[in-house]
């Protein structure tokens, strides 16, 4: 079916979005829920470009965890930025230890085994607890592929379960975010926040809508593969 092109404009810049529960692909287990605004905080320079009435918004807590999502439950949030960029969130809570996780993330040469819709990546160079790693995506737009590299640097902290990254080059304006693995009384939580802006000319709307979905599967992805793990090495 044909997409009026006015359904991919652009909406103001600075509004958020709590996405509404719905049902993962037939592999993946759960929902998706709505998440709370504190997931992410906003950085200065971006509120400094909002209206005023958005900056006169509370400022989000320091604790970037709503507690009521329960076990194997995803939320997540987008927010609009200016110039067409993407601010993402998602989290989930799994019973597994951290290092599982912390494991995974770390595989980078193997990322593509199981995360979607990752067609490769490989590790470039490594310069203490830094890394280079390049990346490319794959993915299917009303019946066309489309495919993005990205060579990355990202910055291992084992100590606070952080995982940053930033484009050094690639096929976007700005691709930036991290991974988070930490653990409360309850369970381990994983939050994966990503910052994308395309450039002229890309769909942003289709884009959007398929970073909605596709964040939500990497969890699952990291999930699913932390769980064989453990599972393997309990055996």
């Amino acid at each position: 079916m044909d997409q009026n092109p006015a359904d991919h404009r652009d909406p103001l810049p600075g509004s958020r979005i709590q996405l509404g529960a719905v049902r993962l692909s037939p592999r993946s287990q759960g929902w998706i829920r709505p998440l709370p605004l504190t997931l992410f905080s906003t950085p200065a320079a971006a509120t400094a470009s909002r209206p005023k009435a958005a900056e006169q918004e509370p400022e989000p807590g320091p604790e970037p965890v709503d507690a009521s999502c329960s076990l194997d439950t995803i939320q997540q949030e987008m927010e609009r930025l200016e110039q067409g960029a993407r601010r993402l969130a998602v989290l989930l809570r799994l019973p597994l230890d951290p290092q599982w996780i912390w494991a995974v993330l770390t595989d980078y040469n193997n990322l593509n085994r199981y995360i979607p819709n990752l067609s490769s990546s490989r590790q470039l160079w490594r310069r203490g607890n830094r890394v280079g790693l390049e990346q490319v995506g794959s993915q299917q737009f009303c019946g066309l592929r489309f495919s993005a590299r990205v060579e990355l640097e990202l910055e291992e902290d084992p100590e606070r379960g952080e995982l940053r990254f930033s484009m050094l080059s690639g096929d976007f304006r700005r691709f930036e975010g991290l991974w988070r693995v930490d653990c409360d009384a309850m369970s381990t939580r994983l939050l994966y926040s990503l910052t994308v802006q395309g450039k002229p000319g890309m769909p942003i709307g289709l884009i959007e809508q398929r970073l909605q979905q596709d964040l939500a599967s990497n969890l699952r992805g990291v999930q699913q593969e932390a769980s064989q793990r453990a599972h393997s090495a309990a055996a």
